[in-house]
Formats: structure tokens, sequence, C-alpha cells
């Protein structure tokens, strides 16, 4: 009974964050590495590997740079959607990616690269796909996918969204318009499209 008016009550707390948005400045045709040109993502890593690399970051050109990129965003590492639906839509499909030609297929959030790295091994999803942590939100800053959702105790965080970038261009974007659905921007949904 806790379990259900938990539920019952972040139903409403998401209900109550404003599901409307404006569009992104991003769009198909933009190019990500000029859009979010001073911009580096942290691969998802344990602390001590942090510690080893001297805390490096990863810029865009070298994720995006001559390949075939299939990027997703999600509002957070543990959250419920994140972990039940979205991951897992990628992870299922990933050899469908693979067949389309596709390089690599990312996962990033507004979250530390220690918290991504940690769900990334509980979700046993790290052979399949790339876990990058966003770690002050500057990327999803840059292509204005960001969302206040304090409402909900997180805080600033992604959009849910997803897109194919073919050397560093964007071909398919697809936004949810509020972040808890889970209709346009799921692996099933961008397989189909590419």
């Amino acid at each position: 009974m806790a379990l259900l008016k938990r539920t019952a009550v972040m139903k409403s707390v998401i209900s109550g964050i404003q599901a409307s948005r404006a569009y992104a400045s991003v769009a198909v045709g933009s190019d990500l590495i000029s859009a979010a040109l001073d911009v580096s993502l942290q691969r998802a890593r344990s602390w001590d590997d942090g510690v080893s690399s001297k805390f490096a970051t990863t810029p865009l050109k070298d994720i995006f740079k001559d390949k075939k990129v299939v990027i997703f965003g999600l509002p957070g590492a543990y959250t419920g959607v994140c972990t039940a639906q979205h991951v897992p839509s990628y992870k299922s499909n990933i050899d469908k990616f693979k067949a389309k030609g596709i390089d690599s297929v990312i996962c990033v959030a507004v979250n530390d690269p220690y918290v991504i790295n940690g769900w990334a091994e509980k979700l046993q999803a790290k052979e399949a796909i790339e876990f990058y942590g966003d770690f002050d939100g500057s990327f999803h800053k840059k292509l204005d996918l960001m969302i206040d959702l304090s409402a909900a105790l997180l805080g600033p965080r992604s959009h849910r969204w997803s897109a194919y970038v073919d050397d560093g261009k964007v071909k398919i974007l697809n936004v949810e318009k509020a972040p808890s659905e889970f209709k346009v921007s799921g692996g099933d949904v961008i397989i189909g499209q590419i």
C-alpha cells in the first residue's frame, strides 16, 4: 500500500511539472560538435579509473567525428522509466543498430560518471552501450535540452530524447513532451527511423 501511495504522489508531482516545452535549439541538420564546441563528456568509470586518468573528459569530436552514432539522453540514473524502459530498449536492439552500421550507441545523463558507471553495471549494459555523464549539464544546456525537475527532487536534468548523428550532424531527433513519457525516444522507435 505504501508503494502505491508513493507511486501516486510521484505521478502527481510529475504531472505538475510543465509538460509542454519549446523546441530544442538543436534540430535535424544541426552540427552537435559546433553547437557545443567547448563541451566534453565524462565516460562512465569507477573513482579509481577517474583518478588514474586524471579525471579526463572526452571532447564531442572524439565521440561523433567520422562516426554514425545513436545517442539518447534521459533524466537520470536509477530513475524509474530510465531504468525499466529507456536503457533496456537500446540494450535489446544493439544487434539491430550494429546491422545498420551504427558505430556506437550512447546514453548520456546529467549525473557524474561514477553514478552512471554504477547504474550501467547494475543494468549489465556496458558491453552494449557507452555511458557518459554530463555532470554540470553543459552539454544539454548548449542543446537546449534541459528541464527543471526540482518538483520531483531531481533539480536541473535532461529531457528524455534520442538522436541519430552522422559525422556530428543530427539526422533524426526525438524529444519527449514530458520526462515521464516514453513514446518517441526509445530504441524501438529510432531503429525504425534509421
